[in-house]
């Protein structure tokens, strides 16, 4: 037994002085005590190394590469674009390298391999886009804050700020909310129980400039403009003028 024991000891020494010999470079590998050259990318191995002769190797078969220095006996298979995944084929594959896949137009990758992909969301009313879809990242989209809104469903409008009436030189009706606008408007005072003593003509307000809204804070109806002397003074619909038939001719 104690023989056995050494002779094995003696084995595994043996061995590991004929491995730490062997030095191999980066393209080639150990194989029976030997170097053998490592096959080039676009190529496998064919056959191992002799004594009498390298490595042989040969180019990958259509369809198929290998990017790598390799002893594999198979090159890799290009990957497939599968359209009823809706993918589409970005940059066409090689010997040396594979085929890339993205996803077609409205639709980003489900996960980081990208084998199938999902249709764009689109942000809703009341949300803004933040970020627009790209092949591997659906829309991100951020409700609006107070002072802006969106009233679209979009892929790409982010939230607007609500219409600035000052700026415009109009009076703030009402405030906008996160899907509408804010109103705009024009005020019209009256003066209540104005009656002219001897009216002349009577015409009706003419209608505002636009972008103003006609608006009577204080009643509903119309209001009409009586000429006193060619000058206008309210009156309120309604109301008889009691303008004389012979006035009128």
């Amino acid at each position: 037994m104690p023989g056995c024991l050494l002779c094995l000891l003696g084995c595994l020494l043996c061995h590991g002085v004929s491995s730490g010999t062997l030095n191999c470079s980066a393209n080639q590998y150990e194989h029976k005590g030997m170097c053998c050259k490592l096959c080039e990318p676009g190529h496998k191995l064919k056959s191992e190394c002799t004594e009498q002769s390298e490595s042989s190797c040969q180019a990958c078969e259509a369809g198929h590469f290998q990017h790598l220095w390799t002893k594999e006996r198979h090159c890799i298979h290009h990957t497939y674009c599968d359209p009823n995944a809706g993918l589409v084929v970005r940059s066409p594959g090689n010997a040396t390298s594979n085929v890339l896949c993205e996803c077609k137009e409205g639709m980003y990758c489900s996960g980081s391999d990208c084998q199938t992909c999902l249709s764009i969301s689109p942000c809703r009313p009341g949300e803004g886009v933040t970020q627009k879809a790209s092949s591997r990242l659906n829309t991100v989209c951020a409700a609006c804050k107070w002072g802006t809104f969106s009233n679209t469903t979009s892929f790409t409008e982010p939230c607007r700020p609500w219409t600035s009436c000052e700026a415009l030189g109009l009076v703030l009706k009402a405030n906008g909310t996160n899907v509408s606008d804010a109103t705009c408007g024009c005020w019209i005072s009256t003066q209540k129980g104005l009656q002219p003593p001897e009216p002349v003509e009577v015409v009706l307000v003419p209608p505002p400039k636009q972008g103003c809204e006609e608006h009577d804070e204080r009643q509903d109806f119309p209001v009409q403009e009586t000429l006193l002397g060619r000058q206008p003074v309210a009156q309120e619909d309604g109301k008889e003028s009691r303008i004389s038939e012979q006035e009128r001719l």
